[in-house]
């Protein structure tokens, strides 16, 4: 089931289109990658879905509802997470006290706290230290965390990988994979195919705001990568 659709988004910045009618799907229970060069467009497409920037054209369906324009809070409340590229977690708060603010979700702290540390354990060892001072790969699993906190339907993710170490991101993608097992859609955008296509169910590449290749990562995609970066459609 598609959980989320895009169909002929469109979407501007300072007037100018950088969206030239998306079409895009995520699935429940799926790990759906959005690849394409720096500039394609990849965050926006994200943002239109979390209802954080408004599309100039075409729909969003949630659940098969249209959910175009909807309020980006509204859209959080039927099941919509987004986990922002730069991780979005608050540096000068603790790893509780992070987790604490997702009790507004109307979970205790204690449900909330039982099942990141048991997702993340080392975010259990750390629990007393500011977020700030965490690594780059902890902060992201507070992300997580925090974002799993409100039991997503679906979750967009934004550059999971950036200013990782691989080794850090093949464990962070391990746990994507178990979170969209768990019956979840997930939508992660990527520049760096490699560290997404080993887990990913579908994917598109997105090339000047129009979907360029879409499919099964294992049909062609990785031998056409970089005639589709390099190039654009017409």
């Amino acid at each position: 089931m598609n959980v989320l659709e895009l169909r002929g988004v469109r979407a501007a910045h300072d007037g100018i289109t950088v969206l030239h009618g998306v079409d895009l799907t995520a699935a429940a229970g799926r790990v759906t990658a959005l690849l394409g060069p720096n500039g394609a467009g990849k965050t926006t497409t994200l943002r239109v879905a979390a209802g954080v920037h408004p599309a100039s054209g075409g729909r969003v369906l949630l659940g098969g509802r249209d959910a175009t324009g909807a309020d980006p809070r509204a859209l959080a409340r039927a099941g919509v997470r987004l986990i922002p590229e730069g991780r979005g977690v608050f540096p000068n708060l603790t790893v509780r006290d992070n987790l604490l603010m997702m009790t507004r979700t109307g979970r205790t702290r204690e449900e909330i706290e039982e099942a990141a540390f048991a997702r993340f354990p080392v975010l259990a060892r750390c629990a007393a230290r500011h977020a700030g001072t965490l690594s780059g790969g902890e902060q992201q699993m507070l992300a997580l965390a925090r974002g799993l906190a409100t039991d997503p339907a679906v979750l967009l993710l934004d550059e999971l990988s950036m200013g990782l170490a691989p080794l850090v991101v093949a464990r962070l993608y391990e746990q994507v994979a178990e979170i969209a097992r768990q019956g979840v859609a997930v939508l992660v955008v990527e520049q760096f195919a490699a560290a997404v296509l080993g887990v990913a169910d579908r994917a598109a590449v997105l090339v000047r705001g129009r979907v360029a290749w879409r499919g099964r990562p294992d049909d062609g995609l990785r031998a056409e990568l970089s005639a589709l970066y390099l190039g654009s459609p017409r």
